[in-house]
């Protein structure tokens, strides 16, 4: 009995771990110890570099820090007062996770831009950024802050409210260090996509407040500085595997077995409760809907820049984007199945589900790219990558409803005279597949906004919506400016039938 399951616990291993070792760990060990690398205190010492390490350092902080003074009392809102439009706000709170990051960057300069609906002479600053980085990551904190409220139980706010503490004083002594590691894993995820983040910086930054990811796809793609670039590579992996570490540390000091029953929220009846609802509201508004609403704005003004949708680049990009997600779902789907099985037997094989969240896309490019420059722009390799960046997000969402199943679903069947393929297909399977489809429905709004990757291994010929949106951008004229807004409607469209079928899968499973 030991010896067929280890084999097939080896056949199922060689798939998700033959992936990670092709497309992740040769690709960082070629770059550990690439020849023509620069040695690391010179490019260290050198002014511009400690610059940009700085800034890329400086802008993640502070939104870390942005993000916690706004996410932290919406979240409160959010989970102690009941309001209307407040189960609307909890489900778009997934939307950034779907939204790409162009459309985020596109929104920001569409609202603060040098042709932005609000300019304020923002263009050649630092606020662009910090702005567009709060709009992206602001939910993320708010998600984790929402769930740490959830996890106070309502008997110690009630014996607190009899001992007369007030609401200043609950949060501060009994919400608040039960809120402390939720916010700490919030925070280092707010840390890891600022600093790891490229759309965002190469649209809004600008070449003074360029970011390291955007320095080293420079030094590559217009300097040809292999050296230089690998080097700044390395440290960003080192920095965003830290924060990534500490994340997962962090995500199972919050796991907790224990059933809570959390305070229910009520309806605003002070002054102060209905002053704090109205300035989440205000927050929400200004920080996570004026981009999009923008967007749409400067859309429908485009006039004949509409007739871009028409044009064979654009439903060639549209072809190339919806061929290459379909592409890269069937293999994601494979290796997110084949991992989280894995992972139900080696319990080790669970850490390994973040790993591609811990790389950026721009140091997986490179590092594929020095690699294998055999395989240099094609078809594989792009898919192969829109695979590993998608795919964790099923292997999570299959692993949680996995580890939910009772035991006696499958022991039943097996008393029944089942074979394990057959429990497999009858009993486990069809419990997993609303978990499957809410995993593919995250590795789709990936692979649909993917713009990274895309940069560094796509041929001119394959064009995606999102290099295509670039392009106009970086186009001068009015009319390049209209029709990459144009585009940009249409990417947002897109995005949000992917929200909308997400949003629909959680609510079958609630009603499950």
């Amino acid at each position: 009995m030991a010896r067929p399951r280890f084999i097939s616990t080896l056949l199922i291993a060689l798939l998700p771990l033959g992936f990670l070792a092709v497309m992740v760990v040769a690709p960082l060990i070629a770059l550990a110890l690439y020849d023509n690398a620069s040695p690391v205190w010179q490019v260290l010492q050198d002014p511009y570099i400690q610059t940009r390490i700085g800034w890329t350092t400086l802008q993640a902080l502070i939104t870390c820090l942005l993000t916690l003074l706004t996410g932290v009392p919406i979240a409160w809102v959010l989970a102690r007062l009941d309001f209307r439009g407040r189960r609307w706000i909890l489900r778009l709170l997934m939307l950034p996770f779907v939204m790409p990051t162009l459309v985020a960057g596109m929104g920001v300069l569409a609202l603060f831009g040098p042709h932005g609906l609000l300019w304020a002479g923002w263009d050649g600053t630092p606020y662009l950024l910090l702005y567009g980085n709060v709009f992206f990551n602001l939910p993320v904190l708010i998600r984790a802050a929402y769930q740490g409220f959830l996890q106070v139980p309502a008997a110690r706010l009630y014996t607190a409210q009899t001992l007369g503490a007030g609401t200043w004083q609950r949060f501060w002594y009994v919400e608040r260090p039960v809120l402390q590691p939720w916010l700490a894993g919030g925070m280092c995820l707010v840390f890891l996509y600022c600093f790891s983040g490229f759309g965002l910086a190469i649209l809004l930054g600008g070449n003074r407040y360029a970011t390291v990811e955007v320095e080293i796809y420079q030094l590559i793609a217009y300097e040809l500085d292999m050296a230089q670039a690998s080097v700044l590579v390395l440290l960003v992996l080192c920095i965003t595997a830290l924060a990534g570490l500490l994340y997962a540390w962090l995500s199972r000091r919050t796991a907790s077995g224990r059933s809570i029953q959390p305070l229910p929220p009520s309806p605003p009846r002070s002054p102060a409760a209905k002053a704090l609802l109205a300035t989440a509201w205000l927050l929400l508004i200004v920080c996570c809907a004026l981009p999009l609403l923008a967007v749409l704005l400067q859309a429908v003004q485009a006039g004949s820049s509409w007739q871009v949708w028409r044009e064979a680049d654009t439903l060639h990009a549209v072809w190339n984007t919806l061929r290459f997600t379909f592409s890269a779902m069937l293999l994601a789907m494979l290796l997110g199945i084949f991992h989280a099985a894995l992972a139900r037997r080696a319990a080790w094989v669970r850490g390994l589900t973040f790993l591609p969240f811990m790389v950026s896309p721009v140091c997986v490019a490179f590092g594929l790219l020095l690699l294998y420059p055999e395989w240099t722009a094609s078809l594989p390799l792009l898919v192969s990558t829109y695979a590993l960046l998608a795919y964790p997000f099923i292997t999570k969402d299959l692993l949680a409803a996995w580890d939910g199943l009772p035991a006696g679903y499958t022991a039943a069947a097996r008393s029944m005279g089942a074979t394990p393929f057959q429990t497999a297909v009858s009993v486990t399977a069809p419990l997993l597949l609303p978990s499957l489809r809410r995993g593919l429905t995250l590795a789709a709004a990936t692979c649909v906004g993917e713009f990274a990757a895309t940069l560094f291994l796509s041929r001119p010929e394959w064009q995606t919506l999102t290099t295509l949106i670039y392009h106009y951008l970086g186009t001068a004229g009015a009319d390049n400016h209209d029709r990459a807004m144009v585009l940009t409607a249409i990417l947002m469209f897109i995005a949000f039938i992917v929200f909308i079928l997400l949003d629909a899968v959680e609510k079958r499973e609630q009603a499950v």
